[in-house]
Formats: C-alpha cells, sequence, structure tokens
C-alpha cells in the first residue's frame, strides 16, 4: 500500500511540478511503521501551551495530520473529531491535530468553530516529517497531506490512515479503537 502511494505521490508531484502548480518538498513519503515506536514531539497548542505526545503516556491518541484551518475539508473533518469527543474520551483517548498552520490561525480556527481539542501548530515540519507526512506546495502555500495516526497507550503506532473520506475517518478511528481494546 505504501509503494502504490509512493507511486502516486510521485507521479503527481511530477506531473504538477511540470506545470509548476504543486511540488513535493517532503523528503520521504513512507509513513511511520505500525508497530514502532511513535516518534516524540513537542509542539504548542492553540493556547500556546506546548503539548508533546508524552504527556498522553497511558492514552489511545489520534494524531491527526491535515492541510489547512478554515478550509472546507479540514473544518468538516475537525467538526467530526469534535462531535465525537465524548466517545473518544469514554475510550480513554484523546484528538490531537496537526498542521503547518500558526499558533494564531489555530487559535482563530477554534474559536470560530468551538473545537475543544489540541490543534498542533507545526510550521518548521519537524513532526509532520518525523511521521513521514508527504508536504505539498500549491505556489506559496505549504501543506501537509491528510493522514493519521493511531497510537496505543503503550506509545506505539498500531494503525494508519492515509484518508480519503473525510465524513466517514472519525467512526473510523472509533471503531478501530474499540477492536484494538479487545
Amino acid at each position: 500500500m505504501l509503494h502504490k502511494r509512493w507511486i502516486a505521490t510521485g507521479c503527481a508531484v511530477a506531473l504538477a511540478g511540470s506545470f509548476g502548480l504543486m511540488r513535493n518538498v517532503a523528503a520521504a513519503a513512507d509513513l511511520a511503521p505500525v508497530g514502532t515506536t511513535a516518534p516524540n514531539f513537542t509542539l504548542p497548542s492553540q493556547e500556546n501551551k506546548p503539548v508533546s505526545l508524552s504527556d498522553y503516556k497511558g492514552k489511545w491518541v489520534v494524531l491527526y495530520f491535515y492541510p489547512k484551518d478554515q478550509t472546507s475539508g479540514c473544518t468538516i473533518e475537525a467538526h467530526n473529531f469534535q462531535r465525537d469527543t465524548q466517545k473518544y474520551e469514554a475510550l480513554n483517548a484523546v484528538v490531537l491535530g496537526v498542521s503547518l498552520d500558526t499558533v494564531d490561525s489555530h487559535r482563530s480556527f477554534c474559536t470560530k468553530d468551538s473545537l475543544t481539542f489540541k490543534l498542533l501548530a507545526d510550521p518548521d515540519h519537524k513532526v509532520v516529517d518525523a511521521y513521514g507526512v508527504p508536504i505539498k506546495s500549491f505556489g506559496p502555500v505549504h501543506y501537509a497531506e491528510r493522514d493519521t495516526f493511531l497510537i496505543s497507550p503503550d506509545g506505539k503506532v498500531v494503525q494508519q490512515w492515509q484518508v480519503k473520506d473525510i465524513q466517514a475517518h472519525s467512526g473510523e478511528v472509533l471503531a478501530a479503537i474499540q477492536a484494538l481494546k479487545k
């Protein structure tokens, strides 16, 4: 599956690059492998407070990467995670969103859309790179692809998604946690 994505990403980047519309600025197209220890990180949230993966040891962590604050698809995805917040809490899980946007952009997004979970600012794409999430550019705008990692309470990557259906994604993640807890 990763091989097919690499080819698709490479072809799309080559084609878009030939038109000057988009280029891949990520070094790797391979996502953090299932079964490995999740790379630790510390990033500022919309509250401008540092959040580390290690803060959530003993919890399931849904680490989702998304392209851009306050865009239609990203807003739908965030609203679905927000809608399901109590379901995640009941499963001892936390949702953390990551994009290349700034703390100020996240603060505005959370305020405008009543989001209460943490959105983490990664404008230098350190965490995006650590997890192998491809970065694309459309003119001067850089963005991370839509990928999600499920991290177990002991800090292992147990599942990953290359998100295609933003409407169903939160439900898929909840179902995966429920299945893995059995």
